[in-house]
């Protein structure tokens, strides 16, 4: 039996949590538009986009990202051009009313050093700012195996990148 973990990060933004649920729980499909240098497409294989037990196809590359500060802010970026991965996830839940959303990885490049995988995002309006927490639940195939680390860099990467994108137009 391999480790079983929880990983956590929290990203604060300045976009409202509805619209960022929004777009992981009923559009997905538009969040390669956003971020395609990170996520290169989602498809619906089973249900329909926003639907809990929908099964969802995701293209995307997994990167070495560099974080850095430079005048007084965390700076996030590529260090590579990185792999580039598929992961298939069932979407077991999608609560609007705390803005969650938990997606379920049952195929894929991630399964290669994870028996089993889960991914829990929020959406937290805190006033001015939204709090995003992304959260791994995993077991490690391996005692010796990585902590989806990379995973979390990355979903604090798109994060960030939706943040931008909204705050642009």
């Amino acid at each position: 039996m391999g480790i079983k973990g929880k990983l956590e990060v929290e990203v604060d933004i300045k976009i409202s949590g509805d619209l960022f649920h929004e777009l992981f729980g009923s559009r997905p499909h538009h969040v390669p538009n956003i971020t395609p240098d990170k996520i290169h497409n989602c498809e619906v294989h089973e249900g329909e986009f926003g639907k809990p037990g929908s099964v969802l196809y995701w293209n995307y590359t997994l990167g070495q990202l560099l974080l850095w500060w430079e005048e007084n802010e965390l700076l996030l970026t590529d260090a590579d051009d990185g792999k580039k991965c598929v992961a298939k996830v069932i979407v077991e839940a999608i609560d609007k009313e705390n803005k969650c959303i938990r997606f379920k990885v049952i195929e894929g490049d991630l399964l290669n050093e994870f028996k089993s995988l889960t991914v829990n995002m929020q959406a937290i309006p805190m006033g001015e700012v939204t709090g995003v927490k992304w959260i791994a639940e995993f077991e490690k195939i391996h005692d010796d195996g990585p902590y989806p680390a990379k995973l979390m860099d990355f979903a604090v990467a798109i994060t960030r990148d939706i943040e931008a994108h909204h705050l642009k137009n």
